[in-house]
């Protein structure tokens, strides 16, 4: 059997079985276990203490905030909330962990048995939940060489500002089978966490990674294949690469007649490829026992009641309720969704107004505004009264749809509205004939080979010719008149004596 013939008989007869491993930091003001700050991008070694630090004689303090963020996490992926958890300590030495262990849950976690439903492809797929616990992130290490790896660094920097904050761990259930999947569980998972309002999600600052399990095994068993742990993923884009490629990479291993190892591999975004780490960890490696210094956590029936109650609505609730009051398709509904202060802005916008024009100049000029003015949409300097006075602009005819993006464009760095905007710069829509003949006139003119091709039957030429008009008139002239006159003056120019 050929190796390609051997790839393909490999593929068929596996699948793929992958299991998230999904690490939060929680937007707690203080860290987990003691009240030193959790600020973003401080100084190096700024924000720590003898207890966040381990040092002899400190003791940890519980941080209510946080198991209740944890709470509001394990109730919103449908899980159970334990009448008792307790704390351990996973035992461990490394220089990110300057007392040598991490306070972690164990067997004991504060959440279990949920599940959070996915859609891929226009299926929807329900992903178990194993448990939601609740740990103390570790401090962070910078390796100054050629490769930033441990491994032929020159020397390595520490900093312990991150050691202590708080964490959760989102272990799902080996239910996901390809990397579209395991992307659109990450991208749902963390819509839920921002919708709970219990962590900023940033990826690229590390508040949000991913481990992630892959295995393979033969189609219709039960019993997981050797599962190789892919770690520290911090970007849906490398975890959609990774998962990939790994999956990939054990076919290959298998059709050649090969061993799969269980070991921990790291990602390289550069090359694309996954590297072998280190053997995999087992708990018994970590030697857990129980905290002797923190009590176990007990949440009462009302507690947990309380903490119900206030749950927001979650990106799923609101693709469904968005869907049904606007009719816009499953694209712009999940877009508008994803984030909390966007589905509130567009739905402010599109109050009496049509929402799909709405979602078109949310999703597009106002996004492309933001990122080249380099504004968050929570610091959006139009507001949702303005964006809607503009779009009254543009439906009443008085500033055409490319005019406006010139005024919105403007409103970024003004406070004026937009109808003052279009006064004062001259914006306002030409609906006169006569005023417009003139710049129709002179596109023909420009264009006499254009203009032949649409006498000779090529319709689809017109657009370009109106395109020129809008540039003459500085996207004044009104597109519809603009058409009219264009096809009166190319027929009229076209006419023999």
């Amino acid at each position: 059997m050929t190796s390609s013939v051997a790839e393909e008989t490999t593929a068929r007869h596996y699948e793929t079985v992958i299991g998230i491993e999904t690490h939060c930091e929680l937007a707690t003001a203080t860290k987990m276990f003691c009240a030193c700050p959790t600020a973003f991008g401080a100084g190096p070694n700024t924000q720590v203490c003898p207890v966040c630090l381990g040092e002899p004689g400190s003791l940890p303090v519980v941080n209510g905030r946080a198991v209740e963020f944890a709470a509001r996490i394990g109730l919103a992926l449908n899980c159970r909330i334990a009448e008792r958890s307790q704390f351990h300590r996973k035992n461990y030495f490394y220089p990110d962990m300057p007392k040598n262990y991490q306070i972690s849950q164990y067997d004991e976690p504060l959440c279990t048995g949920g599940h959070l439903d996915v859609e891929v492809d226009g299926e929807l797929r329900r992903i178990g939940i194993t448990r939601v616990h609740l740990e103390e992130d570790t401090g962070k290490t910078l390796h100054v060489g050629t490769t930033g790896r441990i491994h032929g660094a020159d020397y390595s920097l520490v900093d312990y500002n991150r050691a202590g904050i708080p964490l959760v761990e989102i272990v799902s259930e080996p239910d996901l089978r390809s990397a579209e999947e395991a992307r659109a569980y990450a991208e749902e998972l963390r819509a839920v966490l921002l919708a709970l309002e219990v962590s900023d999600a940033k990826l690229e600052e590390g508040s949000m990674r991913f481990d992630v399990n892959i295995s393979l095994r033969p189609v219709g068993h039960a019993q997981l294949g050797t599962k190789v742990e892919l770690k520290n993923l911090n970007s849906l884009r490398s975890l959609y690469r990774a998962v990939g490629y790994e999956a990939e990479r054990q076919r290959r291993v298998l059709a050649d007649g090969g061993r799969l190892v269980q070991e921990t591999r790291h990602w390289d975004e550069g090359t694309g490829r996954t590297e072998p780490m280190r053997s995999k960890e087992f708990a018994t490696d970590y030697r857990y026992f129980p905290e002797p210094d923190l009590v176990p956590v007990e949440a009462t029936a009302d507690w947990v009641d309380g903490i119900r109650e206030i749950l927001p609505e979650l990106p799923a609730e609101r693709r469904r309720r968005l869907a049904e009051a606007t009719g816009l398709g499953p694209k712009e509904v999940g877009w508008l969704a994803r984030d909390t202060e966007v589905l509130t802005y567009f739905e402010r916008v599109a109050k009496g107004r049509d929402p799909g024009v709405v979602a078109a100049w949310v999703m597009g000029e106002l996004q492309r505004n933001l990122r080249e003015f380099e504004r968050a949409m929570a610091d959006n300097p139009v507001g949702p009264e303005r964006l809607g006075e503009l779009l009254d602009l543009v439906a009443a005819g008085t500033v055409s749809a490319t005019a406006a993006k010139e005024v919105l464009a403007e409103m970024f760095t003004s406070e004026a509205g937009p109808a003052t905007i279009v006064e004062r710069k001259g914006l306002a829509q030409i609906s006169d004939t006569g005023e417009l003949e003139a710049a129709v006139a002179a596109v023909v003119a420009a264009n006499p080979d254009l203009a032949e091709r649409y006498r000779g039957g090529k319709q689809g030429v017109l657009g370009a010719l109106v395109g020129q008009v809008m540039r003459e008139t500085r996207g004044r002239a009104n597109p519809k008149l603009a058409n009219e006159l264009l096809r009166r003056a190319i027929t009229t120019t076209g006419e023999r004596p």
